[in-house]
């Protein structure tokens, strides 16, 4: 059972496990509900009342095959000293140049601190075609460290308002 705390009470622990991980497993569904996982680099900022994530990413047919029929996302970072963050949310393409620019400046300097990477490694720079950026909207991040472990405690759990989902 989950320990329901209000998102600022996680926020610093997620953070920092987040930035010491920087790969993620982020799982997708099919038509058929079937779960795909893959393992990225996302960035986060944590440091807001409504926390947003942002993936840099090329639109393979399976990932946008899958986001097109169910925008629901689970990321999981997890280190070997058994911290773990888990954030659900529902996801959207954007495609404006001042998002790209901010998204692009986010991985160079790495949010939160210690994650990211250099995007000019596979992409000639956020105006390139084949740059897409991915919004994450967290409605579930739940967090559980190493030391809440060994003392046999739930995870800590932040619910955020969950956006709406477009119809199409």
């Amino acid at each position: 059972m989950a320990r329901m705390v209000p998102y600022r009470h996680l926020a610093d622990d997620a953070a920092t496990i987040i930035g010491s991980t920087v790969y993620a497993t982020m799982t997708t569904v099919d038509k058929l509900g079937r779960p795909r996982s893959r393992v990225l680099i996302a960035v986060w900022e944590l440091d807001r009342e409504n926390p947003v994530g942002w993936l840099a990413t090329h639109k393979t047919p399976v990932k946008t095959a899958h986001l097109a029929r169910n925008p629901h996302v689970s990321t999981s970072y997890w280190t070997p000293r058994q911290n773990v963050v888990t954030i659900d949310s529902v996801t959207a393409w954007v495609n404006d140049a001042e998002t790209a620019d901010h998204v692009w400046n986010l991985y160079r300097s790495g949010s939160p601190f210690g994650n990211g990477y250099d995007p000019g490694q596979y992409w000639t720079g956020p105006s390139d075609p084949k740059f897409h950026v991915l919004r994450l909207d967290p409605w579930r991040i739940q967090v559980l460290t190493a030391r809440e472990l060994a003392d046999g405690l739930p995870y800590r759990q932040a619910r955020l308002e969950e956006p709406l989902i477009a119809q199409t």
